[in-house]
């Protein structure tokens, strides 16, 4: 009787068949099968490569599935723990929004790519100090690839900053940069800065200002 199973089984095996198959068809246990047939030649037949197609197929939605599950658990996590900020509360954000993407001259300013991020700063800028859009000016980092008008329309409108505010557009034209930074930017980077125009609290007060908030905070979370 052993001997008839094993000969189906070298059959099933030269067919195709998987160990799983035929463990299934003949009641015999993968580990005796591999005794039995792991110096066999073997090559998958289409049964077979079809459960390996399903399977990936079934696992990259569970782990898809469960991917979103995190992103969904994540999300209630966060509109647990947030909600409308403080005066104070926004002051300290903006802060640690400045020690980490701040100038750290007598210039007052943000820069990054990310226009979240500057309307955050825009908002901290207004809210926490008084400055008005009218003190507020961008200069906007492209790159070749980027389209210069497509970018500064961007800009203006996410911002609410009115393009006679824009200072000169830069294209960063250095050797080895442009295929790194292709596609990856698509609007390039956004250079925010604060001007006085004859208003001493937006110039030089406001960079100490700020600058002894972060003195403070760094001070006190040391």
């Amino acid at each position: 009787m052993k001997a008839s199973v094993k000969k189906k089984a070298v059959l099933l095996r030269s067919q195709g068949y998987s160990y799983n198959l035929i463990s299934s068809k003949l009641g015999v246990s993968k580990s005796t099968l591999h005794y039995w047939l792991a110096d066999r030649p073997y090559r998958a037949n289409s049964v077979v490569l079809e459960r390996i197609i399903i399977g990936r197929e079934r696992a990259a939605k569970t782990k898809n599935r469960k991917k979103l599950l995190t992103f969904k658990e994540a999300s209630s996590y966060a509109r647990t723990n947030t909600g409308r900020l403080s005066s104070k509360e926004l002051l300290m954000l903006g802060i640690g929004l400045y020690i980490g993407e701040g100038q750290k001259n007598e210039t007052v300013g943000v820069i990054n790519s990310d226009p979240r991020v500057i309307n955050l700063a825009i908002h901290w800028l207004t809210e926490c100090f008084g400055v008005e859009v009218k003190n507020l000016t961008l200069a906007i980092h492209l790159y070749p690839d980027n389209n210069i008008k497509r970018c500064l329309r961007f800009w203006s409108d996410t911002t609410k900053i009115p393009p006679a505010q824009f200072g000169k557009t830069q294209i960063d034209g250095r050797v080895g940069k442009t295929s790194l930074k292709r596609g990856k930017l698509p609007y390039g980077t956004a250079h925010l800065r604060v001007k006085a125009l004859g208003n001493k609290d937006f110039g030089v007060v406001l960079s100490r200002r700020i600058h002894a908030l972060m003195h403070e905070v760094l001070k006190t979370r040391a």
